[in-house]
C-alpha cells in the first residue's frame, strides 16, 4: 500500500471539527495584489508587458511551483543537486503564494484531511466556487483538535529555506526593480501584481475543479475526497490537471501518465535529468503495490 509523504500526525485530530477564520496577513497580501492589478492595469498596459506577464507567469508556475515545490519538495518524487534544488524552490517562492514551509503546511494539511473518512468543506472544496475561492484567498482553518506537522530536517534546518520562509513576500521587490529597469511601471504592474494575482487565483481555481466530481480512473479507498482529471487543460496547467492520477500515485514525478495527457512539467524534469542535475526520478508504483486503489474505469 502506498502512503503519501507523511509529515502529519493526526492521531487525535479531527479534520471535520473547527472553523474557517480570517488570516489577515494572507488576506491583505492576496487582496492587495488583486486590487492593485485592477486599479493599475488600465493605466499601465503595453504589448510587451502583457507578453512578459504570460511568459513569466507560465514558467514561474511550471518551474517553481509544479516542479520545484509540488513534485520535488512536497512529494519528493525526484531529487536535485543542491544548487538546482534551491533555485527551483526560490522560483517557487517568486510565485507569491507562500514560503517553502507555508506551502508544505497548506498542501499537507489539505491532503491529510482529504484522505480521512470525512473532512470540512474548507478542505474538500464542497461549497460554491466563489465561496471556496474567498476562503482560500483570505482565510485559514482553526482546528478544534489540530494535527501536528513535522517538516523533515533536510528542509527545516536549511538556513536558506529558513530565510525564504521569513522573507518570501519581500522577494517580489528585487524582481520588481529588475522589471522596472527594463520596462518601467507596465512591467511592474503586469510582472508582479497581475502575475501573482493570476498565479494564486489560478492555483485555487484548478484545485477547486480537480477536487469536485469529474473524470478519473482511480479511487483511493477510504478517502473522503476523490480527485478528478480535467481533460484539455494539460498544457495550461503544466500537467497538474491530471489530479485523479496524482491522488492515486503521489510518488510519481509524472502526472500525465495516460496516453493523451500532456505533462509539460514532466518534460522539464526529463530535461534536468538529461543534464545530470536530478536523480532518483520516481514513476507510478507497480500493480502489486496498489492495494489502496480501486480501478473504476479505463481511460
Amino acid at each position: 500500500m502506498m502512503e503519501p509523504v507523511l509529515r502529519i500526525n493526526g492521531a487525535n485530530a479531527n479534520p471535520n471539527e473547527g472553523e474557517v477564520v480570517v488570516d489577515w496577513p494572507k488576506a491583505v497580501w492576496n487582496l492587495g495584489m488583486l486590487l492593485a492589478s485592477v486599479a493599475l492595469i488600465p493605466f499601465y498596459t503595453t504589448p510587451g508587458s502583457v507578453l512578459l506577464f504570460v511568459v513569466l507567469t507560465y514558467f514561474t508556475l511550471l518551474i517553481g511551483h509544479s516542479a520545484g515545490m509540488h513534485r520535488m519538495m512536497i512529494h519528493r518524487s525526484f531529487k536535485a543537486i543542491k544548487p538546482v534544488e534551491r533555485l527551483l524552490i526560490y522560483i517557487g517562492v517568486l510565485v507569491g503564494m507562500s514560503g517553502p514551509y507555508g506551502v508544505i503546511r497548506i498542501h499537507d494539511l489539505r491532503d491529510w484531511a482529504q484522505r480521512q473518512s470525512k473532512c470540512h468543506d474548507f478542505f474538500s472544496h464542497r461549497r460554491s466556487y466563489w465561496k471556496d475561492l474567498w476562503w482560500q484567498l483570505t482565510s485559514g482553518f482553526k482546528f478544534s483538535n489540530p494535527p501536528s506537522i513535522q517538516i523533515e530536517d533536510s528542509l527545516y534546518q536549511d538556513k536558506f529555506y529558513q530565510f525564504l520562509e521569513k522573507t518570501w513576500r519581500l522577494h517580489q521587490i528585487p524582481l520588481a526593480l529588475i522589471l522596472y529597469y527594463f520596462g518601467g511601471l507596465p512591467f511592474v504592474v503586469w510582472g508582479i501584481f497581475a502575475r501573482v494575482s493570476l498565479s494564486v487565483v489560478g492555483h485555487w481555481t484548478i484545485t477547486y475543479f480537480c477536487h469536485n466530481p469529474g473524470q478519473g480512473r482511480w479511487k483511493v479507498k477510504g478517502a473522503y475526497v476523490q480527485a478528478s482529471n480535467l481533460p484539455g487543460l494539460g498544457i495550461l496547467t503544466y500537467g497538474e490537471c491530471w489530479h485523479n492520477n496524482h491522488h492515486a500515485f503521489p510518488e510519481s514525478a509524472r502526472i500525465g501518465i495516460e496516453k493523451g495527457q500532456p505533462d509539460p512539467t514532466w518534460h522539464f524534469i526529463q530535461l534536468l535529468r538529461a543534464f545530470g542535475w536530478i536523480i532518483e526520478v520516481k514513476l507510478p508504483r507497480e500493480e502489486n503495490s496498489r492495494e489502496d486503489l480501486q480501478e473504476i474505469t479505463k481511460q
